[in-house]
């Protein structure tokens, strides 16, 4: 079944970095395109970032634009996000997603948490 995983999270000043990984399995990770989204108390989850199943033309939603950093490594079926500039309004819950096919089924991960505090 298909799983991931995302870690890396924590506690961190403003202006400080983080990376954060999503490891999966059970598809066949270099087919599909990848996608960060994060959640902060109270309000709704909103996309962060997405990359091609080949790596190529990574998007950024607005306010991330410029401090972060989607990548992925088919080899090790594993997708990042490399966080630098860090505010406090960055602070949520990050999630990795994909969508597969044939069915077009939406996956999650179970959440990584991101601090970003003083």
């Amino acid at each position: 079944q298909v799983q991931l995983v995302e870690s890396g999270g924590g506690l961190v000043q403003p202006g400080g970095s983080l990376r954060l990984s999503c490891a999966a399995s059970g598809f066949i990770f270099s087919r599909y395109a990848m996608r960060w989204y994060r959640q902060a108390p109270g309000k709704e989850r909103e996309w962060v970032a997405t990359i091609a199943s080949t790596g190529s033309t990574p998007t950024y939603t607005g306010s991330v634009k410029g401090r972060f950093t989607i990548s992925r490594d088919n080899a090790k079926n594993t997708v990042y996000l490399q966080m630098n500039s860090l505010k406090p309004e960055d602070t949520a819950a990050y999630y990795c997603n994909t969508i597969t096919a044939p069915s077009y089924q939406q996956f999650w991960g179970q959440g990584t948490q991101v601090t970003v505090s003083s």
